[in-house]
């Protein structure tokens, strides 16, 4: 890891992706787990992923810092939101992030400008994932502080994602990322969640899920924002709801309407506008 293997810094974000698109699935079959206990062992075994490169788990605690902020934060207001607030109204505000990504990318990397081709991109990813996540049905009348949570948990992760880029992060210490956030997450699964035994057959899904969607996702996401173009990323990352969607369809778990192709024709267009040079 110290040297991935060369490819476009695109593939890796279309891997990171790909791998996202799996935890609503994932999250289904395990939804009867508790959500801290979840993700906490599953970061565990994400952070194995990084174990064969221990030795290059080593950096300043404001590195640390700021790894625990995006990976740990993310999805502790993540869940705090779907906890708090309908998931379909989380979900949407959450989903602010590739925008993020794309609109705050001079504020954080010098010498880089936002075009019109890019912003348009990132607004028709963002309409299309709205359509796609909602179905066009979303009820934003009653105020709910959990989505305060989903827009903490889209700014955390668009922030962090530039952060990382600035920073040139490592990947890595991404390992040491996971771990942490591992640990952090199963202490708050101890105060704020019931007890819950794990099965044999829920812990190989769950490694399965701490080794793919929230482990590798992590390390190919870093070496595609260090590599890359934030711009382009944060415009192809509206792929994750589109994709997301289509294995819940796949597993019986949602349908494929005509608002859904629509969602589905506007973030391949935003994705195919942001790429253009």
């Amino acid at each position: 890891m110290k040297r991935m293997i060369q490819l476009s810094p695109y593939l890796y974000a279309l891997a990171a992706i790909f791998l996202w698109s799996l935890l609503a699935v994932s999250s289904i079959i395990l939804s009867h787990i508790p959500p801290f206990l979840l993700i906490g062992i599953a970061f565990l075994f994400g952070s194995i992923c990084g174990t064969p490169f221990i030795k290059q788990w080593k950096a300043s605690y404001k590195i640390i810092l700021l790894g625990v902020y995006g990976i740990f934060g993310y999805h502790f207001c993540l869940f705090m939101a779907l906890r708090a607030a309908p998931a379909i109204e989380s979900n949407l505000l959450n989903y602010l992030w590739p925008l993020g990504i794309v609109l705050l990318t001079p504020i954080f990397l010098k010498n880089t400008l936002l075009k019109k081709h890019h912003i348009a991109a990132a607004f028709l990813g963002f309409i299309g994932a709205a359509l796609i996540v909602t179905n066009g049905k979303f009820n934003f009348n009653t105020f709910h502080i959990g989505y305060a949570y989903a827009i903490a948990a889209a700014f955390i992760w668009s922030t962090y994602s530039l952060l990382s880029k600035r920073l040139s992060i490592s990947t890595p210490v991404i390992g040491l990322f996971c771990f942490i956030s591992g640990v952090l997450s199963l202490f708050l699964h101890f105060i704020l969640e019931p007890s819950y035994s794990i099965q044999l057959s829920e812990l190989l899904l769950i490694i399965v899920l701490g080794i793919g969607p929230m482990g590798a996702s992590f390390y190919f996401w870093n070496t595609s924002m260090n590599l890359g173009d934030s711009r382009i990323i944060g415009s192809i990352s509206y792929l994750t709801p589109l994709l997301s969607t289509t294995f819940l369809a796949l597993y019986g778990k949602a349908q494929i309407t005509f608002i859904s192709i629509l969602a589905m024709f506007l973030i391949v267009l935003g994705a195919i506008v942001g790429t253009k040079k």
